[in-house]
């Protein structure tokens, strides 16, 4: 008899899953379960290209329907779970309907941290996770609309960078001094909020919104904790996310910033997996536990689980990437720099192109390049093998990107 491998969630995770189950030789059936009623999709373009009116509907999918038709998976969509009985090995959906398995991948990814504001729930305040999310904003997202983004993180940024683009007034809140700073060091911080001014984007640091109070006509004025009052027909919100683990949780799976997951993407309980951004798992370059929001991670974890599910016996061990793309400017982030007790930046801010290396104690933990991809890919040789490096070299720019290792 066959076995049965369900996945929960239609992310980049849970279609990753999918894919290198097959080609790992995997025979049995798949079944993929998702609340979304879309394909698989990609998040990324939803706050660029999608979110302008650039991109189709059907390129955001990340395998048309033939395709899992094709690897002969079955895609439940537009379903929820409701419950697991681990002893049994069987999910109970919403509809009623159960679903057995022999494994069991939870690739549930996150959700949107919500206002807690007085207003909150003003028809205009939108959050930008989903495709569904992204379309109910769609109507507004035209020139001279007054947009508010809430948070100056990657996700806000993006938003407020494609608005400015397309002729919306735009303006950003964020608590910090400056943005991107739970990820960055403040000269990059200051860096993308100067091209933001550039491209007239009103930035506001150091502001707390209080409440959200209805001006009439669908307009939202949101008072800050600096006595502003700042109106907008479109108000996007981008506070962070927060892992979906409640299914794991209460089906006695152990849970701590997400699903935790040994070296080979297991949970605690036997023959459950869990893949992407609701997963806390060890990394073995940085000798800790982490939880990472990335498309690389999600993509990697997916191909891991895959490799364990058919006795492979293949660790995860990678070192995180990321990436944003804002006006004429691609930041890429490789490394996670928290600890760093040294930067040294490499090349000018003021000619948009430059890479910030993170140290601690000498040892090189992130890089963020910006309009650099030269040495992004260093970075990532250096961090993966442990390389030693020279203060000296990094700031050197006669030396070639392609250099920087030390002989």
């Amino acid at each position: 008899m066959s076995e049965t491998t369900v996945i929960i969630g239609g992310g980049q995770a849970g279609a990753q899953t999918v894919m290198s189950l097959r080609r790992e030789g995997f025979e049995g059936k798949i079944v993929l379960i998702a609340d979304e009623p879309e394909l698989p999709y990609q998040r990324p373009p939803l706050s660029k290209a999608y979110l302008a009116g650039e991109m189709a509907k059907d390129r955001l999918f990340i395998k048309p329907a033939a395709f899992y038709d094709k690897l002969d998976a079955e895609l439940l969509l537009g379903v929820a779970v409701e419950s697991i009985d681990t002893q049994k090995q069987q999910l109970t959906l919403k509809d009623g309907s159960t679903q057995s398995y022999d494994q069991l991948v939870f690739a549930t990814g996150g959700r949107v941290r919500r206002l807690t504001c007085s207003g909150a729930d003003h028809p205009a305040v939108h959050y930008l996770r989903t495709l569904g999310d992204v379309e109910a904003m769609q109507a507004r997202f035209s020139a001279g609309t007054r947009l508010a983004v809430v948070g100056g993180g990657y996700i806000g940024l993006e938003t407020a960078a494609i608005a400015a683009k397309h002729g919306l007034q735009v303006t950003v809140l964020e608590a910090q001094a400056t943005p991107l700073v739970r990820v960055a060091c403040p000269e990059v911080g200051q860096f993308f909020q100067s091209i933001h001014q550039q491209a007239g984007v009103s930035i506001h640091c150091d502001t707390l919104l209080e409440s959200i109070e209805d001006e009439g006509e669908g307009v939202a004025a949101l008072i800050t904790n600096t006595g502003e009052r700042i109106l907008a027909e479109l108000v996007v919100v981008g506070i962070g996310l927060l892992p979906n683990v409640e299914l794991a949780a209460s089906a006695g799976i152990a849970c701590d910033n997400g699903i935790t997951v040994d070296e080979h993407c297991r949970t605690s309980v036997a023959n459950i997996y869990a893949a992407g951004d609701c997963t806390n798992h060890p990394n073995p370059i940085y000798q800790r536990r982490m939880r990472l929001e990335s498309v690389h991670n999600a993509i990697e974890q997916g191909k891991t689980v895959a490799a364990n599910i058919c006795g492979k016996n293949t660790p995860y061990a990678q070192v995180p990437w990321f990436w944003s793309d804002q006006y004429d400017v691609k930041l890429q982030t490789v490394g996670i720099n928290m600890g760093y007790d040294q930067t040294v930046i490499r090349g000018q801010p003021d000619s948009r192109s430059f890479a910030v290396f993170y140290l601690q104690a000498g040892r090189l933990l992130a890089v963020d390049a910006i309009n650099r991809p030269a040495e992004f890919v260093v970075a990532k040789k250096i961090i993966t093998q442990g390389l030693a490096v020279s203060v000296d070299r990094l700031q050197d720019e006669t030396i070639n990107a392609k250099e920087l290792v030390e002989a």
